[in-house]
């Protein structure tokens, strides 16, 4: 097997296979008992030979990341702070090269990529001021001579596992709020889109990141059980499917893990009848086919209310004809691929059973306009669909649009409660009162008003409710410190020899 220490796959007009490496410490491996294959979806050609780790690999990681982070826990927090600062203005100057990585291994159009960067960057932004986040808090007097205070320290070594659907921006909300935190990291991305992944490490070494605070392994199911299992790992994150995702939190809880597992999504937009019916189709095509309706926040089910049902699936179907599918560096692209020729032909199987069901194609993406290799399909939107069927109850994760008809405010809101996926929701009205209702009413963890993807800003943080998350702590923003780390409450007393006393009672105030 050739090695090279280059961390992006090849591109479209070389047919060399990469091999990619694991990153511990400063060590770029190689080798490994078994292998993965990455794949360029925009053509379906193999880009890249992948080492997957064994248990032995993942204990060899954390034995280097428990060795580093004591250093880098005793390092000030402003040179932590600088660290952030330098990687922002890294991944900036740089953001071309990074979504060509993406691009290349996703398939989402090169646009969206640089747009998924730019999200992730507001993460790193949010950390640079991780001074202010990491302070505690202090109580002078809590009772005669006695002062309490509180105090952040890092959880120790932490386990990412990351997405296929977003290689660069879940990664930089995990990994670096975790590291401003002062723990060391075991990244496992996917191992379809692993070198954005190798790319954030290399650049996080540029900007003067300790060797061993960040480890990238790669692997499937046996790497993430080594992760999941190795007790020196404090704390897990994850994002992937419901199923996963509660088999990680039930796991990595049980062997006495923080976990905060985000899973899959079913996102309802409701289109009420005094909406801008123009708005929210546009709002629709983009929010559903955007990235191919590979992200956790598509809008996969539009909920017509009223007598809009009609007119909004004419206006929907009328665009979608415009919809560019191709390889995503194209000029002009809309639409990528999907990422893997599995998961293509899946949705297909799906569209393909709607009508079986009951539900009315109105656009059939397989019958698009569509390149002749790679992983392609093209925007479907299916009427007349109900909970029960397969296209409304499965998280499809791809360029399907379903529409469901109710008459009334009250059956939406119902419709949406009742799912069991409960990540992002949106309201399209003119009517504030309504809004505020449906923001008081509905059982979702993100909410939009006139926003059909509404992902919080990086301030804020990230996380559904229901089977969309599986741990009470989201992601990213405010909520991400504290699971990064631990409170410490310490209670102090200076007490003169001469105030020294027995005292077997329960002390008070």
């Amino acid at each position: 097997m050739t090695t090279t220490t280059t961390t992006t796959a090849a591109s479209d007009t070389n047919d060399t296979i990469q091999t990619l490496h694991h990153l511990i410490g400063s060590e770029k491996q190689t080798a490994g008992e078994r292998t993965g294959q990455v794949y360029n979806p925009a053509t379906g050609k193999q880009t890249g030979e992948l080492p997957f780790a064994t248990a032995t690999t993942l204990s060899h990681a954390v034995d280097v990341a428990e060795a580093a982070q004591p250093g880098w826990r005793d390092t000030g927090m402003a040179r932590r702070a600088a660290v952030m600062f330098r990687l922002r203005e890294i991944i900036s100057t740089r953001k071309d090269e990074l979504a060509a990585v993406i691009t290349a291994e996703h398939g989402k159009v090169l646009d969206d990529a640089a747009g998924e960067i730019d999200r992730g960057l507001e993460n790193v932004e949010f950390c640079a001021g991780l001074v202010h986040h990491m302070k505690g808090e202090s109580l002078e007097q809590a009772a005669s001579g006695v002062d309490v205070s509180q105090i952040r320290q890092p959880v120790g070594v932490v386990g990412c596992v990351t997405p296929f659907n977003f290689p660069a921006m879940v990664p930089l909300w995990m990994v670096t709020t975790a590291i401003a935190a002062g723990n060391a990291v075991i990244l496992k991305p996917s191992e379809k889109v692993p070198s954005a992944a190798l790319w954030i490490a290399e650049a996080f070494r540029e900007a003067g990141l300790p060797d061993g605070i960040l480890n990238v392994v790669h692997g499937d199911k046996e790497a993430v059980d080594a992760i999941l299992d190795e007790p020196r790992i404090k704390a897990v994150s994850f994002v992937g499917s419901t199923p996963i995702a509660k088999s990680i939190y039930t796991r990595a809880a049980t062997n006495g893990k923080r976990v905060q597992a985000l899973g899959g999504a079913k996102n309802h937009m409701v289109v009420m009848p005094d909406a801008d019916l123009d708005s929210a189709a546009d709002a629709a095509i983009s929010a559903g086919y955007g990235s191919a309706g590979e992200r956790c926040m598509a809008v996969s089910v539009l909920v017509a209310v009223g007598d809009v049902a009609d007119e909004l699936v004419d206006k929907v179907a009328a665009r979608m004809g415009d919809i560019t599918v191709c390889n995503g560096v194209e000029k002009g692209a809309d639409m990528g691929p999907i990422v893997t020729e599995v998961s293509r032909d899946r949705i297909e199987s799906i569209v393909a059973g709607a009508a079986e069901e009951g539900a009315r194609v109105v656009v059939d993406g397989r019958e698009h306009d569509l390149p002749s290799e790679g992983f392609f399909t093209g925007p479907t939107l299916v009427d007349d669909v109900t909970p029960g069927m397969r296209v409304y109850d499965e998280e499809i994760f791809g360029p399907v649009l379903s529409v469901v008809r109710v008459d009334s405010y009250d059956e939406a809101v119902a419709l949406i409660n009742s799912s069991r996926f409960a990540n992002g929701t949106a309201v399209f009205t003119r009517d504030g009162r309504t809004a505020r209702q449906f923001k008081y009413d509905i059982e979702v963890g993100m909410v939009g008003v006139n926003v059909p993807i509404p992902v919080p800003i990086g301030a804020f943080s990230f996380g559904g409710w229901k089977d969309s998350l599986f741990g009470d702590t989201h992601m990213y923003g405010p909520e991400s410190f504290n699971f990064y780390t631990r409170r410490k409450v310490v209670t102090e007393r200076w007490p003169l020899p001469s105030e020294s006393q027995i005292d077997l009672g329960f002390p008070t105030n």
